[in-house]
């Protein structure tokens, strides 16, 4: 099994010949807080503050077709955000940054459903924040 990342034990990234779980794109956002100071008679001054939290957004597709049970893994997750869990994200063996990420937010859509409704292909979008 070539395991490419996970979150956690909420979801775990791998291809195999029985089962297809990736991600379709992966950002990260990285920000700084600065403060602007009014001037009387001249330019505002820049002040850095600090360093905002790092997002990281994934789009996941979860197909029926490639072994995967869209409900169970979207359970998983919705479970483990009201738990509010944090974990580190790995891709490919290494830590995502220094610091733990929680899920922020979950978008679904629910491509195929067949005539019992049986949810077979599922698209999520997941928003993770750094948790400090």
């Amino acid at each position: 099994m070539a395991q490419i990342g996970n979150w956690g034990s909420a979801i775990s990234f791998s291809v195999n010949s029985m089962k297809q779980l990736t991600f379709k794109s992966f950002t990260r956002e990285t920000g700084s807080r600065w403060s602007t100071h009014e001037i009387v008679n001249s330019k505002s001054k820049s002040e850095f503050v600090g360093a905002e939290l790092d997002v990281i957004k994934l789009e996941v597709v979860l197909s029926a077709e490639y072994g995967v049970k869209p409900l169970t893994v979207i359970n998983k997750l919705r479970k483990a955000n009201e738990k509010g869990e944090v974990n580190y994200i790995f891709i490919g063996g290494k830590k995502v940054g220094k610091n733990k990420f929680y899920l922020e937010n979950m978008s679904e859509s629910w491509d195929t459903v067949y005539s019992q409704g049986e949810l077979v292909k599922a698209t999520l979008s997941l928003n993770f924040k750094e948790y400090v």
